[in-house]
């Protein structure tokens, strides 16, 4: 591996001559893989695996498997993610606390952490996932969807667009983005996209952002500061400018010796920092910095900065967001979208668990289940931010009749027995997951059946008889038409 001399010249005398020679033989070596258990979605996990230390439910594998033809992938049973990543569970476990909280992951795609944070919440919290680059948001929103929790937010927003939101939330994170150092081994574009110049305009947008997202955090409420990438000027020299531009306090973590995770190499400092290096580590390279806001801790977000929807719902738990023009339209078709009438309103709640717990808010030819408390808070994100995606998309109108959406298949709160189920052979997982026609067996009922691999909702067709149409979304299809003669899996 030729690496830039500059960045070699720098990491050498940043971490000695010993140390950086077993970098370098580090960075040649092959990458481990690494997956995270779905605590929503529990399978029958191949034994023998090496657990994660600072993961409860992270697994190194002993070999690669191929996800794109693992059904259980598809279903959000596991996410594939780089194991030091996963050290943010120790910041959340030891700061977080027991209290529902309001929680924003600033630059989330593709969404590693965001499922990880999600599982990791306490109940009756709210995480808002973003992500300022478009298609990006979009692959955000679709891995949010099969992780299966329901109280997420999407939005695709410059973090300059959040700053009216003041003292919103409990808990930041904010992934900046780096120069990515980190990635060398993982990513052979990093290394040619790497230079002294290119480290510094990260230095400077890292300050933006955070700068630009200060506001949000409530008085004493916990920023989470990382990056995937070794050298000072972009995490040391960082948190110390956070901790004098806003007289942040920088908290330490309880870490295992074992770890092997490495500390404050800027000279004459100590503030506690953790960075996570290859050839110590078994994982790729990372950084973070745990850092509270002066003031007393807010739980309750009151009344201060949220606005009222305002809007009267059309039936009982059933709110309708109106366009601006008048009536209820349908995007590009100028017709009247009838509401949910109080029949349909009550089936569709009892296709999840806890319906009581969520409005149902319906937006043109669908509706989706969002959490009552957090209504205000929806309001008030609505006013600055571009929305993905809010809650659990329910049900799509096709005709008269109302259709269940993938996202509710693939969701935890899906009441098992709301629709028929057809256990499906490994072929014929497949063969939805390529948005093919599904031929099922003569005992299936006529109408939406839910298909299930192992076990595990994989989605929804509507069968016919003769076939079942495929109600997988297209965009998230499985594009390849070639099969391996081996399929490595991380299931028995």
């Amino acid at each position: 591996m030729e690496l830039p001399v500059s960045f070699a010249d720098y990491t050498r005398t940043l971490l000695g001559d010993e140390d950086y020679k077993e970098l370098v033989t580090s960075l040649e070596s092959e990458q481990s893989v690494s997956i995270r258990l779905n605590p929503l979605k529990p399978f029958a996990f191949r034994s023998g695996e090496h657990a994660v230390p600072w993961c409860t439910s992270g697994f190194y594998l002993e070999e690669r498997p191929t996800f794109t033809f693992d059904p259980l992938f598809h279903a959000g049973c596991y996410y594939v993610q780089e194991a030091s990543s996963m050290f943010v569970e120790q910041a959340l476990k030891q700061y977080m606390g027991e209290e529902p909280v309001v929680m924003l992951d600033l630059c989330a795609a593709p969404g590693g952490k965001s499922t990880h944070i999600r599982s990791l919440l306490p109940d009756n919290s709210l995480l808002i996932a973003n992500e300022v680059i478009r298609n990006r948001s979009q692959i955000l929103a679709e891995n949010l969807t099969k992780w299966g929790h329901p109280d997420v937010v999407v939005t695709n927003s410059d973090p300059s667009d959040f700053t009216p939101l003041e003292d919103f939330f409990d808990v930041i994170l904010t992934d900046v983005p780096c120069s990515g150092e980190g990635m060398f081994r993982k990513d052979p574009v990093a290394i040619s996209e790497w230079s002294p110049e290119n480290v510094e305009i990260c230095r400077q947008r890292q300050r933006r952002i955070i700068a630009d997202i200060w506001p949000c955090l409530k008085p004493g409420g916990i920023l989470i500061y990382s990056t995937c990438t070794y050298n000072t000027k972009e995490n040391e020299e960082n948190i110390r400018w956070i901790r004098d531009e806003f007289g942040a306090e920088v908290l330490p973590l309880d870490v295992a010796e074992e770890w092997n995770i490495t500390g404050n190499l800027l000279q004459g400092e100590s503030f506690p920092v953790y960075r996570f290096l290859p050839h110590k580590t078994q994982g790729e390279g990372f950084f973070l910095a745990v850092l509270r806001k002066p003031g007393m801790s807010v739980r309750n977000s009151g009344d201060k900065q949220l606005i009222s929807l305002a809007i009267a719902p059309e039936t009982p738990g059933l709110r309708v967001e109106k366009s601006r023009e008048k009536g209820r339209k349908v995007q590009g078709k100028g017709k009247q979208t009838p509401g949910l009438s109080k029949e349909q309103l009550a089936i569709l709640q009892k296709w999840i668990f806890t319906a009581d717990k969520y409005e149902f808010i319906q937006k043109g030819g669908n509706v989706s289940a969002f959490p009552k408390c957090y209504i205000p808070e929806l309001s008030a994100l609505q006013s600055s931010l571009r929305i993905v995606q809010a809650g659990l998309e329910i049900a799509g109108q096709k005709g008269k009749d109302w259709i269940p959406c993938h996202a509710l298949a693939v969701s935890g709160i899906l009441v098992s027995d709301a629709f028929p189920c057809e256990e499906i052979s490994y072929e014929q997982a497949i063969a939805y997951l390529r948005k093919e026609a599904v031929t099922l067996s003569d005992a299936a009922p006529r109408g939406v059946v839910l298909l299930t691999y192992k076990h595990v909702p994989l989605g929804f067709v509507k069968n016919i008889g003769n076939r079942a149409n495929n109600l997988y979304p297209q965009e998230w299809r499985i594009r390849s038409g070639y099969l391996p003669e081996t399929v490595v899996k991380v299931h028995s």
